[in-house]
């Protein structure tokens, strides 16, 4: 990296998508980001009734883990650097597609394999959010990857140099091929959602591959079995580990089932009787900060699984 690569690089305005999941929008940021990946499990969603499934039943997680499944398979094939792959994003997060993914979710069932969807041929984190008295929301979200980045300071100026180039794809054709002056697939997603139209919820859950995962339930939680908004990041949640990554590596086809502790163990009987895998895990749940929109006041959570805390002025 020269002196020349960073007087060239710039920051870009990108517009945000959102997916309608029940009466709200939520909102995420495109690739090279995984942001949609949340939008493209909540589209799936759409399509249960997760609330008369029961808070932290089997089939809610059930249901919720085979979203994730399929979602993370399009996040191997099609989450690239735009400015060089051109991402099917109309129909990633279009309702049609959304509705023929979630025919593939069985309730009695694991699928054995899961794939990404054939395309139209045309085509170690901070979060904090903030708001004011005006009623705007600004949700932000930051991370240099793995540990402190790179572990390189350039002279004098008191910061790290990432090394998320580690999250390239080094297999000719595909799209997140290394290249030169391409940015890498990343992680880190500031999440947002609105309801009829006004600012409702500026959120984020850190974590690496659990970031939509973890969003996804958060959203699920609030809007499905209505949880207040520290319920909502307090739950006991499920991390999955498996499928393939944007980097071309195979973690398995069906992969194993991380579920913290609180989960029932009637629901982990169930989940285990339709076929699931457990992996003993304490930690990579995620972190939670989350500030909520109420006419004329805030509500605020952040996470009890980490260092974080919740201030008003």
């Amino acid at each position: 990296m020269t002196k020349a690569d960073l007087t060239a690089h710039h920051s870009e305005w990108v517009e945000p998508r959102s997916v309608r999941y029940r009466d709200i929008d939520v909102w995420a940021l495109p690739a090279n980001s995984q942001g949609f990946v949340t939008l493209q499990m909540l589209a799936m969603l759409n399509e249960f009734d997760l609330g008369s499934m029961g808070f932290q039943s089997t089939a809610a997680i059930h249901h919720g883990v085979e979203a994730k499944r399929l979602a993370f398979e399009d996040r191997a094939k099609f989450y690239a650097d735009p400015t060089f792959y051109k991402q099917p994003t109309d129909w990633l997060l279009s309702v049609e597609y959304a509705r023929q993914r979630a025919k593939l979710i069985r309730p009695d069932r694991i699928a054995p394999m899961v794939y990404p969807g054939q395309a139209p041929a045309h085509g170690d984190t901070t979060y904090f959010t903030v708001a004011d008295k005006d009623g705007m929301m600004i949700s932000i979200i930051q991370s240099n990857y793995r540990g402190m980045g790179s572990g390189l300071m350039p002279d004098g100026l008191g910061f790290m140099f990432q090394n998320r180039g580690e999250l390239f794809a080094l297999t000719d054709g595909h799209p997140n091929l290394y290249a030169p002056g391409k940015r890498p697939f990343q992680t880190i997603i500031p999440g947002f959602a609105t309801e009829g139209g006004r600012p409702l919820l500026s959120f984020g859950v850190m974590g690496g591959d659990m970031q939509p995962q973890g969003q996804t339930q958060v959203i699920s939680n609030l809007v499905d079995f209505g949880l207040g908004l520290q319920e909502a990041g307090d739950s006991p949640r499920w991390h999955h580990d498996g499928g393939m990554e944007p980097t071309g590596e195979n973690l398995g086809a069906v992969g194993v089932l991380n579920l913290e502790t609180g989960v029932p163990e009637q629901t982990k009987a169930g989940l285990a009787k339709i076929g699931w895998t457990f992996k003993p895990n304490p930690g990579g749940y995620g972190g939670y900060q989350a500030i909520e929109a109420h006419p004329g006041r805030y509500a605020a959570a952040t996470e009890m699984r980490k260092d974080g805390v919740a201030l008003a002025y």
